[in-house]
């Protein structure tokens, strides 16, 4: 634990805030700048001489419990929990919260775009919710059901999904699918599916164990690719992200530099959806 930055840090929070933000009434007398020692305790459950002593650097390590409150008390951003969390030598909790519910938000946004291929996934690439276009670009994801519904288990188990990237660019997804399966599997929004995928596809894919064995981890997404659409053949989009404040929930919208042809492919997906346009 860091005591000297961990008390500097608690008090230039607690200086930040005003009773009024955490729904106290300030009183006309009020000499203090921000929160009192004392109202930062009630809020997180303590005792007041416990929270002193934090701030004067002569207390005992905080348990997790008590991390959390204080973070909750202090009304921290999910960064500066993780920061508290850190300087009292803990590992921060998981910023994931799984939910089947889309994002309100996130639904919004992907309600007002029509002119761009759109979708929701979970951080296990479970796709929760697609506009049209993204479906006449990718498919219906959100059909799969079981274990098949994570974008990382259909990579590996469902021989398809390699029909729509390019053969020289296969080895370098299938790398950052399993690399983004190991960070799910420690910091996900449900460890325990994540286990189960893992453990079905060390079962069935030696291609899947190689690259688990290469020990990389990665979060990031492929945020330049390559599709190749059935009829309209190679499609290049660069992805935008949006995330929620936890990072349970993904938007990812593909888009296409003007101009080129990959552009005006989209723009005729657009028109014709996805109907068969070759007998």
């Amino acid at each position: 634990m860091d005591n000297k930055e961990l008390a500097d840090f608690l008090r230039h929070r607690r200086e930040a805030l005003r009773p009024r933000d955490v729904g106290l009434v300030e009183g006309p007398r009020r000499r203090t700048q921000g929160l009192r020692r004392e109202e930062v305790a009630q809020l997180a459950g303590m005792s007041t001489d416990y929270y002193a002593r934090l701030e004067q650097q002569r207390a005992p390590q905080p348990s997790v419990q008590i991390t959390a409150a204080l973070a909750r008390a202090l009304r921290l951003s999910l960064d500066e929990r993780d920061h508290l969390f850190a300087l009292i030598g803990h590992n921060a909790p998981a910023r994931f919260q799984r939910s089947e519910h889309v994002s309100p938000p996130l639904m919004r946004v992907l309600d007002r775009l029509d002119d761009s291929p759109a979708l929701v996934q979970t951080d296990l690439l479970d796709t929760l919710a697609m506009n049209p276009l993204a479906v006449a670009l990718l498919g219906d994801q959100t059909r799969h059901t079981g274990l098949a519904r994570s974008g990382y288990y259909r990579w590996f188990m469902d021989p398809a999904e390699r029909l729509m990237v390019p053969e020289e660019t296969r080895e370098r997804h299938g790398r950052a699918q399993a690399a983004r399966l190991r960070a799910a599997l420690t910091a996900g929004s449900d460890t325990p599916r994540a286990a189960r995928i893992l453990a079905e596809l060390q079962k069935h894919s030696t291609e899947f164990v190689r690259m688990w064995e290469l020990q990389e981890v990665a979060q990031s997404y492929d945020d330049c690719k390559t599709i190749l659409h059935a009829e309209l053949g190679r499609i290049d989009v660069d992805a935008q992200l949006l995330f929620t404040d936890n990072r349970a929930q993904t938007l990812v919208v593909l888009t296409t530099r003007p101009g080129t042809e990959s552009h005006s492919k989209l723009e005729l997906l657009s028109v014709i959806g996805h109907q068969q346009l070759t007998p």
